[in-house]
């Protein structure tokens, strides 16, 4: 049963200078013919409708580049009832009141907000269109007709300092908000900060004691860390989030997008015009991407259920496989154990806090 829906919308106001996503520039023609092409490709897709999702995200790039008329031609598109997560991300400087208002009214009843800082500064060395300012109040407006509101919030910037990172903790704790996410910055293949930093032209910190702070700080005020990039305050987690890390069937719509039926991953052209192209044609959008074989399904059940705080459960490795986790896992599990990166309590085995903090070591060893 598919249950879990994402929205791609690839258009941004500007790209930014470390985002490798699948996004340009908006245009107001192509964005028009994306959003036909769009509901073309959902109307094609008769289990998109039934049963009502339990979570629908629109991803992008910027959603909220689009006019409210055309979310809400794309949002009528699905069959919605009370129970679903329907998420929007959205740039603070993007949205206003009406706006905002006007989502709540269509149907979207989260909002994510790309803040990534409150400094200035920093905002303008990451090619971000909103201020601190902006951001402040682009989340006070959300909470007004949103109950369920995340900022996201970067770290190990270029220039950025321990008392940066500091403060903006502090400014995104005074929002009182229900979910923070927390990315450290990485340098991406085809970014402007790629390019910048193959020219030695970065300044880039130490982050381990940037992210040493985030992780103790917010769970002293209420903030639960249920996977490792992830915050939130009790009953908000994200159900789209939680839906990829615990395998999860999933639909995909739109350029670029992935779709996960348990055993086959599909993904959508990426290119923009490509993608128009052929739905007009009618043609299809979707590409093989891999056959997930039972070896592939037990080190993504592994390394993507070790990134929640819940770990993996040893009950739910034999129920999927057939076979007993420590059989095929033992002796990765001891070391790592015995590392203390990782935790066996209560039929569960699950990263310790110093393990959060090296998790792609750990995952690197659940690969068979």
């Amino acid at each position: 049963m598919i249950n879990s829906i994402y929205v791609h919308i690839p258009f941004c106001v500007r790209k930014c200078n470390y985002c490798a996503f699948n996004s340009k520039v908006a245009d107001t023609d192509e964005i028009s013919n994306y959003v036909d092409a769009l509901i073309s490709e959902i109307k094609s897709t008769p289990y998109s409708l039934t049963p009502a999702p339990y979570s629908l995200y629109f991803g992008g790039g910027t959603p909220t580049v689009l006019k409210i008329e055309q979310l809400e031609k794309i949002i009528s598109q699905f069959k919605i009832d009370g129970t679903a997560e329907i998420t929007i991300e959205a740039n603070p400087g993007t949205v206003d009141e009406n706006y905002l208002r006007n989502l709540r009214e269509i149907g979207f009843n989260r909002l994510s907000l790309g803040v990534q800082s409150f400094n200035n500064e920093l905002l303008k060395i990451l090619g971000r269109i909103h201020t601190k300012d902006a951001a402040i109040d682009a989340i006070q407006l959300a909470k007004k007709y949103f109950d369920n509101v995340s900022i996201d919030l970067m770290y190990g910037l270029p220039t950025q300092s321990l008392i940066d990172v500091e403060n903006d903790l502090e400014f995104a704790l005074a929002q009182d908000v229900q979910h923070i996410s927390i990315y450290g910055f990485e340098i991406e293949d085809g970014t402007n900060f790629g390019k910048m930093y193959a020219e030695g032209k970065l300044n880039l910190p130490d982050d381990n004691a940037m992210y040493d702070i985030i992780v103790a700080t917010l769970p002293r005020f209420g903030f639960r860390r249920y996977e490792i990039s992830n915050f939130a305050k009790e009953n908000f987690e994200s159900r789209h989030n939680l839906g990829y890390w615990t395998g999860a069937k999933y639909l995909g719509f739109g350029a670029g997008a992935h779709s996960y039926d348990g055993k086959i991953r599909n993904s959508n052209v990426i290119d923009v015009a490509t993608y128009i192209k052929k739905i007009r044609n009618g043609e299809s959008v979707s590409v093989l991407e891999e056959i997930v074989t039972p070896k592939a399904a037990m080190e993504e059940f592994c390394f993507l259920g070790l990134r929640t705080a819940e770990g993996l459960s040893v009950e739910k490795f034999a129920q999927n496989f057939g076979k007993d986790i420590f059989e095929i896992y033992g002796e990765v599990i001891e070391k790592n154990i015995k590392s203390g990166l990782l935790e066996n309590s209560d039929g569960r085995i699950f990263l310790t806090p110093h393990g959060m903090k090296l998790g792609n070591i750990v995952f690197a060893d659940f690969l068979l």
